[in-house]
């Protein structure tokens, strides 16, 4: 789906979230993970509720990345999932949903088909 094809929904402003780490926002009802990887300024969202336990908790997860690729573990159950695609890398039973995120005028805006 094209950018444009999107809603996109106000989140927050930028400062709210951590530097290489995860925040949780209520947007429609569902919570979402917002993450900032600041050294490369590349921002990602996910649902916040582990698929494993149906705990929310995603967005306090370590974040790192897997062969290049950004990811989340969850802080819980030690699942770690691609902040790109939201697929486990190790248990592929489990995956996140994903949102785009765009950056504008120091706001980050969550899309929503």
């Amino acid at each position: 789906m094209k950018t444009e094809e999107y809603q996109w929904i106000e989140a927050a402003p930028v400062e709210e979230f951590p530097s290489n780490g995860g925040a949780a926002v209520l947007i429609k009802g569902e919570q979402i993970a917002i993450f900032h990887f600041s050294n490369e300024n590349r921002w990602f969202a996910t649902q916040n509720k582990c698929p494993h336990k149906a705990e929310m908790v995603i967005a306090r997860g370590l974040t790192g990345d897997s062969d290049g690729h950004p990811k989340v573990v969850c802080p819980l159950h030690k699942r770690s999932f691609s902040l790109e695609n939201g697929k486990c890398f190790s248990d592929k039973e489990y995956q996140l949903k994903t949102y785009p995120v765009k950056v504008e005028n120091g706001m980050v805006y969550i899309g929503f088909e």
